[in-house]
């Protein structure tokens, strides 16, 4: 089984982030506490072709954490870890503090 995935084209391979069940303090939240949708990316992709054969690169890299929409993705999973791959074009935004 392969260890690390390189995404093909424009594609970007995003760990969710689970926001925390409970507080420091151990307070339980509720499972309707509203959640940010969103990721680290793990590795990008080198870009894609535009009709000209020139290369656009992806505009994300490794490390950043992005805003992910509500449905589409496809899962991947490596050795434990359970992974999404987006295209760039599906990503929402960069979220920064």
């Amino acid at each position: 089984m392969a260890k690390r995935l390189i995404p093909s084209f424009n594609r970007i391979l995003v760990e969710k982030i689970i926001p925390p069940s409970k507080t420091n303090s151990g307070i339980l939240l509720p499972e309707k506490t509203p959640k940010l949708n969103s990721g680290k990316v793990v590795a990008v992709g080198p870009g894609a072709l535009d009709r000209d054969g020139k290369l656009i690169p992806v505009n994300l890299k490794e490390g950043d954490t992005v805003l992910l929409p509500e449905y589409g993705g496809t899962e991947v999973k490596l050795g434990e870890k359970e992974y999404l791959l987006y295209r760039d074009d599906d990503i929402l935004g960069t979220l920064h503090d």
